[in-house]
């Protein structure tokens, strides 16, 4: 219980770093913060709470582990920030905290799907925001490398005769920022449904499941993609490198979502 609620206010962190990518706000970063900080107190407890009762250092699963590994991201944050403004890295930590709580969260298997409705209409909400947020990362890689060919086009002294027809760099620039914040929005709520689905239809196999991990493995990407865009300021060539493997990685997702939706029928 204490692990899921400190999964809840975790959540409450993700939000903020969703909000900050796509709208490039950070006021509410106090609230996100002392939540985020609470969420660690919560977190704590329930690490001593399993200690007790399993009578061990609670580090014997991969459920475990997770949840151990989170805490110490959680803390190191936290304990940083006393002293060192770490607004930025916000947005890479808390959605990556409230992931690894979440999945240990899960450990415990919960009662079938109450109707074939409620488990249809899940799995494609899942599947409908997957595909809105890889469309936009597909989006976001063109762009890339339309930004890339119009940069060298124009730092050659004899441009191409077509270069005049891409859009300016500027333009390319802010649809990558866009399309990358929204992309990220909708795959993160792609992999909340997706992953919650996962728990419920197989119970704690979710976790062992190479699609799913896949997955993770995506989000984790494109996680990397909005933190370096988002505070480092990657523009150009690296922008459209780690767009395309950000891509590739989407592709394969997908195409291991077919095995996984014929294994659910």
């Amino acid at each position: 219980m204490w692990l899921r609620v400190a999964a809840s206010l975790y959540s409450i962190g993700l939000l903020y770093a969703i909000l900050m990518v796509v709208r490039r706000r950070q006021q509410l970063y106090r609230i996100a913060f002392a939540t985020f900080a609470l969420g660690g107190v919560f977190h704590f407890v329930s690490i001593v709470d399993q200690g007790i009762a399993a009578g061990e250092f609670p580090a014997s699963t991969i459920f475990e582990s997770l949840s151990l590994c989170a805490f110490a991201v959680t803390l190191i944050f936290v304990l940083t920030s006393l002293k060192y403004p770490l607004e930025s890295l916000s947005a890479f930590i808390f959605p990556l905290v409230f992931m690894m709580t979440l999945g240990a969260a899960l450990s415990t298997p919960v009662g079938n799907w109450t109707s074939p409705v409620v488990r249809n209409a899940w799995l494609i909400t899942h599947v409908v925001a997957a595909l809105l947020g890889y469309a936009a990362l597909t989006f976001t890689a063109v762009a890339a490398l339309l930004y890339l060919v119009q940069e060298r086009q124009l730092k050659t002294k004899n441009p191409s005769e077509w270069a005049h027809r891409l859009p300016p760099l500027g333009t390319l620039d802010e649809i990558v920022s866009r399309s990358i914040a929204f992309g990220f929005a909708f795959v993160t709520a792609g992999m909340l449904a997706g992953t919650v689905w996962a728990f419920i239809e197989f119970g704690t196999k979710w976790v062992t499941n190479p699609s799913i991990g896949l997955s993770f493995v995506t989000w984790g990407i494109y996680l990397a993609l909005v933190f370096f865009r988002a505070t480092a300021g990657w523009r150009g060539r690296k922008a459209a490198v780690l767009a395309l493997i950000a891509l590739c990685c989407s592709a394969m997702t997908w195409a291991a979502h077919a095995r996984l939706e014929y294994m659910a029928q």
